[in-house]
């Protein structure tokens, strides 16, 4: 048999068995008898690549899917990515820019030939970076958002949605991405707190006299058709009926008047600009205003600009408040604090704008979802993200899903003509035509007639039917019914809207069932300066060369070890350094169970055998405690559980009590029972670390063949507890630690064997005292009824425990010693208290100096007292 090596080498185990896992198809499911146990990826980005996100999301789902798999469950992880119309056809279009080409220059088709180019080659490589962190996906059921049977189920979900008259079309104000140059979901803008101006204009009135507006964006005064006052404001009701200028533009617009106005905010006055601010829209709508939009879609001012036209928003912002100075209608200018509209992908500004989208209408179909989740049918962890949840769902809106992009699932809507219903819905060009043909009663239209809408679907659209689709569920049974609910989903709270709501109103609108049972919140990735871990900052390592410094286990255990569901995760490389040294422990305690010689004649010693009995109860115990937190998703909480087994209990307590002496060998019983603890430890630990728990597996025992791997071993099940052992073991370990700290304290040692007496009492685990004995290196252990003179005394609980000095200790110098340093204590004591007493110094002092010379106070009582019950221990 070959020898184990020295030191663990993670690089050379994690090639290894991820290979053996895979060649063995460990990871493979098939629909049978067991229970199903199934996770669906969130499918990252197709050319993304590895974050610390990444890390921590597919460690969690790899731990749950590793465990169920060993509890017998049939596994199934459905790996998968995502075709991100957005980001990915920015990097298309970069690309393209880099070698001369514009996206315009291009036909739809070329410009797909160009992404599917860039999918190809970057596709996938996240996928490969997770197989080095250990995940143990079914990979042959890999699956893309854009693969041709997913795609299909995408159109056809549009279609039938249109057919419930769930989808429509129609003009609304929509967020506008002018660097993206598409529409966007309100889900999709994030609102950050910014700094900037507030401007306040004078517009002439007509009749004379004016008035102020105050705005944050006046090169949209461009587009105002009209001004607002509240109807009941008296400071304005001499302009009723009146018409007011615009600066700049000069044109005359009505003074309405409407409740929608905040008479307390700025001036009381509102410019209403229908084409560029939501609010203004629907003023519009009630008061049948001119809609003037001044911009183009990529941000710059059209020909309603005037003489801004061409120049891009914020140019026009300088140039028109410097025109307005210079034409005496500005009056001033002030720091303001506002809330911007920021695209979630390119970081643009939003511009709300007048657009014809398509819609889906969500107030009917999105209830059950919202009540299947209040009533924990779905459990979310942590809950306090239901709170959360309800209050998106009972305000939510209908969803913008039409984007002006090319790479994604084309809309498959066709027009005929020029008028806004001149358009039908169906799969293909020849389905469309027949339906045109019926819609219009032309019969002489041909195929040249119908034309696509260049539109793609939101990204979300399709990956909300993830968890459906990736099993074909829209079109066959077969694997779907036996998959589907999976079991849980682990996911970032902030795509609670983007992608959980969504997966949850598709679930019961196409399977009448929720998607998951359970999803599992994990926090943001911080550094630790509490900045959330980016690109842009530079702050955020990478996850590869990690691994490769500190191995998967390693880095796996290190993004656990302070991750409690919800809460953000401070990352420091000190935690993967943690996880690599945890490693090391493991391997070294194997390397001392390897390296001893076993006696097959040699009894078993009753320390030993007190150890084994306690592991055992303790592990039972440890199981009980997993299962509990393993429910709760208390993951952080069930790593730090077998972490403290491991290296406390059986690395710190049970090695050392069963550990032969120097040089002679240890008794097989023992032996084989410490294997054993071993192994069911590794079975527990194999869901965290899963590399070098299966390198050890195997060194451990002889295995019959790839079905003995431990990947596939039955999970520990929790046999009897001895609850008094338990209690009675901490007393011996307190014990244990009072003689180990006498001996350090006092220089005694370790080879000098000691007396150790305790009051005779109701209560005391005698049975205890051989492991006492082996580890504290003891010639007895006896029962005394009086106090013993001359020994170290010390308490556990309300037994008394005696250890006599040893030969090494001179009784009349350490004591000499102790009455030096109780003289130098008191005396500063004294100097300490007549700070404290001088009330001119306690009224006249920083409450800190004051604060700090009450704790010397304290601190030299609590010496003193100590070193008084030392001397006591000398009489």
């Amino acid at each position: 048999m070959m020898e184990l090596p020295k030191t663990y080498n993670p690089a050379e185990a994690e090639s290894k068995w991820y290979s053996f896992w895979l060649e063995h198809g460990f990871f493979k499911s098939v629909p049978d008898e067991r229970e199903p146990y199934t996770v669906v990826i969130p499918p990252p980005n197709v050319t993304g690549v590895l974050h610390m996100g990444h890390m921590l999301n597919n460690t969690i789902q790899d731990v749950l899917v590793r465990r169920a798999r060993m509890q017998g469950k049939n596994a199934c992880w459905v790996p998968g990515t995502d075709h991100a119309s957005i980001a990915t056809e920015a990097k298309v279009v970069q690309r393209l820019r880099k070698e001369g080409i514009k996206k315009s220059d291009l036909s739809r088709d070329a410009f797909m030939e160009h992404a599917w180019a860039w999918t190809h080659e970057h596709g996938g490589i996240i996928l490969e970076q997770l197989k080095k962190l250990g995940a143990s996906c079914d990979w042959d059921r890999t699956r893309f958002t854009m693969d041709e049977k997913y795609y299909e189920g995408v159109v056809d979900t549009f279609i039938d949605l249109h057919k419930k008259g769930l989808i429509y079309r129609g003009v609304r104000m929509v967020n506008w991405d002018p660097v993206a140059l598409t529409a966007l979901s309100d889900e999709e803008v994030i609102h950050k707190e910014e700094q900037g101006q507030i401007y306040h204009l004078r517009y002439e009135v007509e009749g004379g006299g004016d008035l102020v507006i105050a705005t944050t964006r006046p090169e949209t005064i461009l587009g105002d058709t009209a001004i607002c006052v509240h109807p009941d404001d008296e400071r304005f009701t001499h302009l009723h009926g009146k018409r007011a200028q615009v600066p700049i533009c000069d044109r005359w617009v009505p003074i309405i008047q409407d409740e929608y106005v905040d008479r307390e905010f700025g001036t009381g006055c509102l410019k209403v600009t229908p084409a560029h601010d939501v609010n203004d829209y629907e003023l519009g709508k009630t008061h049948d205003l001119e809609t003037i939009d001044i911009l183009n879609a990529d941000g710059t001012l059209n020909e309603h600009g005037g003489a801004y036209a061409g120049m891009d928003r914020f140019a026009v912002r300088k140039a028109i408040v410097k025109d307005l100075e210079s034409a005496g209608h500005l009056v001033k200018v002030e720091p303001h604090t506002n809330k911007v509209g920021r695209s979630e992908r390119t970081d643009a500004v939003i511009e709300p704008r007048l657009s014809l989208q398509w819609f889906m209408s969500m107030s009917e179909i999105s209830k059950p979802a919202l009540a299947h989740v209040m009533d924990d049918t779905i459990r979310f962890f942590p809950p306090k993200f239901k709170n959360s949840y309800r209050n998106w769902m009972e305000q939510i809106k209908d969803w913008c899903i039409s984007r002006q992009l090319w790479w994604g699932h084309r809309i498959p809507a066709w027009y005929f003509g020029e008028g806004d219903d001149d358009y039908v819905v169906a799969k293909t060009a020849e389905e469309a035509l027949v339906a045109a043909r019926a819609k219009s009663g032309n019969a002489g239209l041909g195929l040249d007639d119908v034309r696509q809408d260049e539109d793609v679907m939101d990204t979300w659209f399709s990956s909300w039917l993830w968890p459906i689709q990736v099993f074909d569920g829209l079109y066959s049974e077969e694997e779907v019914s036996y998959y589907y609910p999976t079991a849980d989903l682990v996911t970032a709270p902030e795509i609670m809207f983007f992608w959980v709501a969504r997966m949850i109103i598709a679930g019961y609108e196409y399977r009448n069932a929720p998607p998951f049972k359970n999803v599992y919140y994990t926090g943001i990735v911080r550094d630790k300066q509490g900045r959330k871990m980016s690109k842009s900052l530079g702050n955020s390592p990478d996850p590869i060369e990690l691994m490769e410094q500190f191995g998967a286990d390693g880095v796996r255990v290190g993004m656990l070890l302070t991750s409690p569901a919800g809460n953000d995760l401070p990352f420091d490389d000190k935690l993967c350094e943690q996880g690599r040294n945890f490693s090391n422990k493991i391997w070294n305690a194997f390397r001392l169970v390897n390296g001893w010689e076993v006696s097959d004649d040699a009894p078993q010693p009753e320390a030993a055998a007190l150890a084994i009995r306690w592991m055992r109860s303790r592990l039972n115990a440890a199981i009980g405690e997993l299962e509990g937190l393993f429910a709760e998703f208390r993951l952080s909480e069930a790593l730090m559980t077998t972490y403290r087994l491991v290296w406390d209990d059986f690395c710190s307590w049970t090695l050392e009590l069963v550990k032969p002496p120097f040089g002679q060998p240890i008794d097989a019983t023992t032996r084989k029972e410490t294997v054993a603890l071993f192994e069911d430890l590794l079975k527990l630990l194999h869901p965290f670390m899963p590399f070098l728990t299966e390198e050890l597996w195997h060194w451990m025992g002889e295995r019959k063949g790839p079905e003995d791997a431990i990947v596939v071993a039955p999970w520990p099940v929790a046999g009897t507890v001895d609850s008094a052992l338990l209690a009675d073991f901490e007393v011996f370990k307190q014990i244990v630690s009072e003689v180990r700290t006498i001996r350090k304290e006092n220089q005694v040692p370790n080879k000098e064997q000691l007396t150790l007496h305790h009051m005779a009492g109701a209560g005391y685990p005698a049975y205890l005292e051989p492991g006492v004995m082996h580890l504290c290196n003891l010639e007895s252990v006896t029962a005394v009824t009086e106090k013993v003179p001359n020994s170290f005394g010390f308490l556990v609980g309300t037994h008394a425990f005696y250890l006599p000095f040893g030969a090494n200790v001179d009784v009349e110098a350490e004591k000499a010693k102790l009455h030096k340093e109780l003289d130098y204590i008191r005396g500063f004591r004294k100097g300490v208290e007549g700070k404290l007493s001088n009330e001119r110094f306690v009224q006249n002092a920083p409450e800190q100096v004051v604060d700090l010379e009450r704790k010397k106070l304290a601190d030299a009582d609590a010496k003193i007292a100590a070193i008084e019950a030392k001397l006591a221990e000398f009489s």
